[in-house]
């Protein structure tokens, strides 16, 4: 479990920044804004960063849902750690806005994110987290 005080810090992509329209699948159509921060794999494992088979489907404060907001004051949400490196696998691979994928493009957009820039994860609490955007 991610404690207060634990980060990390994410280099943006072309992927991250552009998910709904840079996609590597066909899986679903493109859409315009949607966006992820990615969750490096040994981060994920070492703060315990789960997507929802851990616990068969349910979502958990702490677990894989997290209350969100930035330094800037422009993003507040509840972030999702979704997704996985390979069927069934419990470690979650990135964090997207629960149930809105364009609302961290938006912020996104509104701070003018490019690729190679930095976001900084901090977490205030075990279930909170704050993001800091550090431009290239």
């Amino acid at each position: 479990m991610a404690n207060k005080g634990n980060k990390f810090i994410v280099v943006l992509t072309e992927s991250q920044l552009g998910w709904g329209e840079k996609r590597y699948t066909s899986s679903r159509n493109y859409r315009k804004g949607e966006a992820y921060l990615a969750i490096p794999r040994r981060i994920a494992q070492e703060l315990e960063l789960y997507n929802s088979n851990y616990k068969e489907g349910k979502d958990i404060l702490g677990i894989n849902i997290f209350n969100c907001t930035s330094s800037d004051g422009k993003f507040i949400c509840q972030f999702k750690s979704q997704g996985s490196k390979s069927a069934g696998d419990k470690y979650a691979k990135q964090f997207s806005v629960n149930d809105d994928l364009r609302a961290l493009g938006n912020w996104y957009s509104e701070i003018n994110a490019r690729v190679g820039d930095q976001i900084e994860v901090y977490f205030t609490s075990p279930c909170d987290i704050c993001l800091t955007y550090l431009k290239k």
